[in-house]
């Protein structure tokens, strides 16, 4: 599996937002195959060394559950680089970096924040520019197309807003929309 499905919960809405967790799994989309999956919790005061806090995502965590917030208080948070690296190392099972795909939700959100936070650190993105990929776009193709919207039809697994269990379901719903596109591709008249 070379695509990658990456979820941040973050402090702010912004390009160079403090990250707060990183989730990610491997995935293939054509087969909505789940593979190994990646989950750290990042120190607050180190990540916001790096990155910016803005109030209104405050305000919003504080609208969460329980459940969700306990990433804020987390004991075995790393610091930003220390989460860097480890995503670094987990991600590098896809040995050849030019193969690397990395989904996140939204063009300028979980992959920009992701790469600027890895530049803050003057450390390398592991993932070329061209792997990005976008699943609002992916979602939106889905909608407009065919009326199909598995993000809110599908079942949620596990607690909103924790990056992991984010990720997986994005992931999940990314490979309905490929199965639905290619099903009506292959479909004869």
């Amino acid at each position: 599996m070379n695509n990658v499905m990456l979820d941040l919960e973050t402090m702010g809405n912004g390009s160079k937002a403090a990250i707060v967790s990183i989730g990610a799994c491997f995935f293939e989309p054509t087969t909505g195959e789940i593979g190994a999956q990646f989950h750290t919790i990042v120190n607050l005061k180190s990540s916001a060394y790096y990155g910016e806090i803005d109030a209104g995502t405050v305000l919003w965590w504080m609208e969460q559950s329980d459940d969700a917030r306990k990433v804020l208080l987390d004991d075995m948070a790393v610091s930003l680089k220390d989460a860097l690296g480890e995503f670094d190392e987990w991600i590098s099972q896809i040995e050849n970096f030019k193969e690397r795909v990395v989904w996140g939700n939204g063009c300028t959100f979980d992959n920009v924040i992701l790469g600027n936070a890895y530049k803050a650190c003057r450390m390398r993105q592991p993932w070329p520019y061209s792997g990005d990929r976008d699943v609002r776009t992916l979602v939106d193709l889905g909608r407009t197309l065919h009326g199909f919207d598995p993000k809110n039809d599908m079942p949620f697994v596990g607690t909103h807003h924790n990056a992991m269990d984010d990720a997986v379901h994005q992931a999940r719903y990314v490979s309905a929309v490929f199965n639905k596109l290619g099903r009506d591709e292959n479909r004869t008249c």
